[in-house]
């Protein structure tokens, strides 16, 4: 490279490296769920995991007496 010549990346600053595809827009009409909402679902999911367990159990407790 010489003196004073800037590197490739320079050479194009003003390209727009968005496009009218772009997800960025999809996302704004989608509302997020917000911390509060994803611990609910992780401990819905959660209780409900440990009840089949409990009922697993609970069943092969019965199917040995």
């Amino acid at each position: 490279m010489r003196h004073g010549a800037s590197p490739d990346w320079t050479l194009f600053p003003t390209v727009d490296n968005t496009s009218p595809m772009s997800d960025k827009d999809n996302n704004k009409s989608k509302p997020q769920a917000t911390r509060e909402d994803r611990l609910k679902a992780a401990l819905k999911a959660n209780m409900a995991k440990r009840k089949a367990q409990a009922r697993r159990r609970a069943a092969d407790n019965n199917e040995k007496e």
